[in-house]
């Protein structure tokens, strides 16, 4: 089991109170979401990995198969003086759509599934409250699971800043970049865009 952040992930140079937190979230292809969250003010790292499954130390492949009920996720390291955990998971609700089991778009499989892992009462707390109030935004039912971390596993290197290191491989190009167009101008309008 591995909870520790990548050193090879760049950190926010926004001033810093010293103390982070971590976020677990799983919106579809690990590959989406970092992209979105390393765009974020406050956010320090976005290390892409697997969570919640049955096999220990899981691979891409093996996570692919659907056989090891491991979720695709981030783990975000931030700043809570400068982003709040609730803040994060605003965000979450525009990142993906938590409207669709098991799947984003033609990723299909439970890899794909939306969900929030909290590590304490806390975070289960604003989380439920969250999605309560992002059900408004939506017009079928949020199926976001909402349970326990159990463990989390970061990625394969190739994994980690997939997006910023594979700009023209096609899936980015088809899928990552519009999201990431979306999500940025989102931020930019919100004064939450890193620089």
């Amino acid at each position: 089991m591995s909870t520790a952040l990548s050193p090879a992930i760049a950190a926010d140079p926004a001033p810093s109170s010293g103390k982070t937190e971590l976020a677990v979230l799983g919106g579809g292809c690990f590959w989406c979401t970092e992209a979105q969250y390393e765009m974020l003010k406050g956010v320090k790292t976005v290390v892409s990995g697997y969570c919640n499954g049955s096999k220990e130390n899981p691979t891409y492949k093996e996570v692919c198969t659907g056989d090891t009920g491991h979720n695709e996720v981030i783990q975000i390291e931030f700043d809570p003086t400068i982003i709040t955990y609730k803040e994060i998971l605003d965000y979450f609700w525009i990142a993906h759509d938590p409207t669709t089991l098991n799947r984003q778009g033609n990723d299909v499989g439970d890899q794909y599934r939306s969900g929030i892992y909290y590590m304490n009462d806390e975070q289960k707390k604003i989380a439920e409250e969250s999605m309560k109030a992002a059900q408004k935004d939506w017009d079928q039912p949020i199926v976001t699971e909402i349970v326990p971390l159990k463990k989390f596993y970061i990625a394969e290197d190739y994994h980690q800043d997939y997006f910023v290191n594979n700009p023209n491989q096609g899936y980015c190009r088809a899928v990552v970049s519009p999201k990431v167009s979306k999500f940025r101008a989102k931020l930019a309008k919100e004064g939450k865009f890193k620089e």
